[in-house]
């Protein structure tokens, strides 16, 4: 039996963290419906420092490569929704920016399932509430939980 990696530890150290945050910021956003800047950013700038330090460890830059393309492509097709005027607000890009990372992090197929999860988890969530006249067409849902529940099932499947 070989000794875990590297990049074995920092996975698991991530995500148990990861685990307490998306918990965190689903009770808020479906509260609140915001994903505030104060939870968002540290646990951003925490990833970026656990996947650096594994650049530097392992010699692998191309992981930290990944998973910066990864932010930059998430949160940039956030951001065009959010300049859009799509619904999706300003904290969702952020968030997103902090899940293309993680969901880089694991690979590309990781990043497609765990984006597209969350926008097939939230149709259905608006579809169900629609059909149980709970919610009509203007009716605003936090995307928050279903981007985090998304990227989990990203993570697990992918």
């Amino acid at each position: 039996m070989s000794s875990p990696s590297v990049h074995d530890a920092l996975v698991v150290v991530a995500h148990a963290g990861l685990i307490g945050v998306g918990i965190w910021l689903i009770v808020v956003d479906a509260r609140t419906h915001r994903l505030p800047n104060r939870i968002v950013l540290p646990t951003g700038g925490a990833l970026l420092v656990l996947v650096g330090i594994e650049a530097l460890v392992t010699g692998e830059a191309s992981v930290l490569l990944r998973s910066l393309a990864g932010l930059v492509i998430l949160g940039g097709v956030y951001a065009v929704m959010h300049l859009a005027g799509g619904g999706v607000g300003g904290g969702d890009v952020k968030l997103a920016a902090v899940i293309g990372l993680v969901l880089a992090w694991h690979g590309w197929q990781t990043l497609l399932i765990g984006a597209a999860a969350a926008f097939v988890l939230g149709a259905l969530y608006v579809l169900v509430l629609m059909t149980l006249r709970r919610a009509q067409r203007s009716t605003r849902i936090a995307f928050g939980p279903w981007m985090i529940v998304g990227a989990a099932l990203g993570v697990a499947v992918g």
